[in-house]
């Protein structure tokens, strides 16, 4: 789906379509309500989306974008770089998990695989250190030649959807 309301470039709005996904997931103590979009740069088409729990699981946002384009690909996720195009970038309102805490593969793990063919992952906010201590997520992206960009400006509004449902302290 060509995204014909977002034009190339326009960080800030694509983020906003990830924070609008995010906050189709249920608000639960134990996860981050987390939206991503995975697009293809040159063509400024969205290829996927995805929000935590969207598909059965303990699924995270990201994990839903991949597994989704697997299925349109009819391949296993670990092979979706022998299919999808270059120059990809993944919007994700937060960070990609470095750990699971559910044994599931991190996101982190799941961009790696993909780092041929995601040359950029924009996040709204850094991973908070609720659930996990010291993310090296961003380090692990950076050494695979991955760019991390933070989108600044909307951490309230993400934070805000993202703990939705959380014990308040």
């Amino acid at each position: 789906m060509t995204s014909s309301i977002i034009q190339p470039g326009d960080h800030k709005a694509y983020m906003h379509l990830a924070l609008s996904l995010a906050q189709e997931s249920p608000p639960k103590p134990t996860n981050y309500r987390v939206g991503a979009v995975v697009v293809h740069v040159p063509s400024n088409t969205i290829l996927a989306t995805g929000y935590t729990l969207e598909l059965e699981g303990n699924t995270h946002a990201e994990q839903c974008c991949f597994m989704k384009l697997a299925q349109q690909h009819g391949v296993a996720e670990e092979k979706l770089a022998e299919v999808l195009p270059k120059d990809l970038a993944l919007y994700t309102t937060v960070e990609p998990c470095s750990k699971r805490l559910s044994g599931n593969l991190p996101c982190v793990e799941r961009v790696l695989r993909l780092a041929g063919r995601i040359k950029t992952v924009y996040v709204g906010i850094l991973e908070p250190e609720k659930f996990v201590q010291e993310n090296t997520g961003r380090t692990s992206l950076k050494d695979a030649g991955v760019e991390v960009v933070h989108v600044e400006g909307m951490e309230k509004d993400i934070l805000e959807v993202a703990t939705a449902g959380h014990v308040k302290e």
